[in-house]
């Protein structure tokens, strides 16, 4: 095969990496680790020496089998990393989760943008990298003092793979404070913070970054011209298939993950809200994307969903005497478009906290927990004006029941990737044009299971705070 690409795909819960054959928008295989985090050090950190351990096995791994065109990478936002001159850490890379970022809160709101400026909203922790870079100048001032540049993401382990120093605009407009979309520059911050010797040039994904170095090339067994190209955010890569696919046509997509990130091409003009975690994300051609996000993967594991549900299962619960069982926004709490509701579980009538679910049966659990995903995922796409055919990737595009749930609450035909990782797939094609699109199923229903799930999400809605 002529066109194949290493991607490596850094997610908050798994480090992956897939070869890709982009001349038929397909994985050919993919290997993976839990992503962890260390609390050894200053702050909770991103495990940056076992993330590099595992690029460089896995990709040794695979160049004894494959012959590989082009290597790139695809991560989760809200993370920076800053190194020195020699390209090393002078600071742990912060974990977006670390709370302790809040502390200087206060102090940082008297320089952070307005929402109009970047379409960035408050989050809390360190999900605006502005905070958390704030913070760590605040509290860390010597170390940081070290710093000579501050990458995003997917752009330290191109620098560390080919040595380019650049960054790439889809992290830079994932909810930073960073950057100003309508100017296509970074934001007011970077000059109120002095911050703008240390942030490199931006530059499209999927740009040629340089060739393999020569110390990665003989640890990984390949040859120096192997080509690296710029990263990409984790969600802005799994929108890259339909850019290239659906010009000109309005459409959603719904990336599942630990976050679950809804954007919205061509869609309805609205207002969006900044206190219902909307914002403005940048594509991997440099345009304005409306989104909306909640942490839909992270709430699965809480709960403890194990697997997808069967369609007999759903039938079943749907079907019961009482109302089934519903869970309510939000498990994790401060994000998604219900940030201030505390979680319980409506149970005959009655509200209960989700810890304390032990009456309820594990099938009748997982079932309202997939429903839940699916009409929180529909209220985040009437928040951004979806318009037109959704398409799911990630981890949950295989499971039926969400998606069946997310055509009827949200009145849209959806469509399911084919692909174990859509992110890696949207990665690849930006440096090779495939020469036939991704492929979906259509997701159809019957109209007694339509009606069923259209009640379930009318008594659902019912439910909902005004906001």
């Amino acid at each position: 095969m002529e066109h194949l690409v290493a991607v490596i795909d850094l997610g908050k819960t798994n480090s992956k990496v897939a070869i890709v054959d982009t001349a038929n928008a397909q994985e050919i295989e993919v290997v993976r680790q839990p992503a962890t985090s260390r609390t050894d050090g200053l702050y909770p950190c991103l495990d940056h020496q076992a993330i590099e351990a595992f690029i460089i096995s896995a990709l040794a791994g695979f160049s004894r089998r494959f012959s590989l065109t082009g290597i790139t990478v695809t991560t989760h936002g809200a993370t920076a990393a800053l190194v020195d001159e020699a390209g090393e850490l002078v600071l742990p890379v912060l974990d977006y989760e670390f709370d302790g970022v809040d502390n200087t809160w206060e102090q940082y709101s008297t320089v952070r943008p307005d929402f109009s400026e970047t379409g960035s909203p408050f989050l809390p922790g360190g999900l605006n990298i502005g905070a958390q870079l704030y913070w760590q100048q605040s509290v860390h001032a010597d170390s940081f003092s070290n710093a000579s540049t501050i990458y995003t993401w997917p752009q330290y382990w191109v620098n560390r793979l080919c040595g380019d120093r650049s960054n790439d605009l889809t992290s830079l407009g994932c909810h930073t404070d960073l950057y100003q979309p309508d100017a296509a520059t970074y934001s007011s911050l970077v000059d109120k913070m002095h911050w703008g010797n240390l942030l490199p040039p931006t530059r499209q994904s999927g740009r040629p970054a340089g060739t393999l170095s020569p110390a990665f090339a003989r640890q990984i067994g390949l040859q120096q011209d192997v080509m690296v190209y710029t990263g990409i955010h984790d969600s802005n890569a799994s929108l890259v298939p339909h850019l290239q696919a659906q010009q000109g046509k309005s459409f959603s997509v719904v990336s599942t993950g630990t976050w679950f990130i809804v954007m919205a091409i061509a869609g309805k003009t609205l207002q969006l809200d900044e206190s219902r975690d909307t914002l403005l994300n940048i594509n991997a051609f440099g345009q304005s994307v409306p989104s909306a996000r909640f942490m839909g993967g992270r709430e699965r594991e809480l709960l403890e969903v194990s697997d997808v549900v069967s369609a007999d299962a759903m039938e079943t619960f749907l079907k019961q005497d009482n109302t089934p069982p519903m869970l309510l926004p939000s498990v994790v709490r401060n994000t998604g478009p219900y940030p201030d509701g505390k979680s319980t579980w409506l149970i005959e009538g009655r509200l209960v906290d989700t810890s304390n679910d032990a009456q309820l049966e594990t099938t009748d659990r997982d079932c309202a927990v997939t429903l839940y995903l699916a009409l929180m995922a529909a209220e985040c796409m009437r928040l951004i004006g979806s318009d037109g055919p959704t398409f799911i990737e990630g981890p949950l595009a295989h499971d039926l029941e969400f998606a069946e749930m997310l055509s009827v609450a949200s009145s849209r035909p959806v469509y399911i990737s084919e692909a174990e990782t859509g992110t890696s797939v949207g990665a690849a094609m930006l440096i090779s044009a495939p020469l036939q699109s991704p492929r979906y199923t259509s997701v159809s229903l019957t109209s007694v299971k339509s009606d069923l799930l259209e009640r379930y999400a009318t008594r659902w809605r019912e439910q909902m705070p005004s906001v």
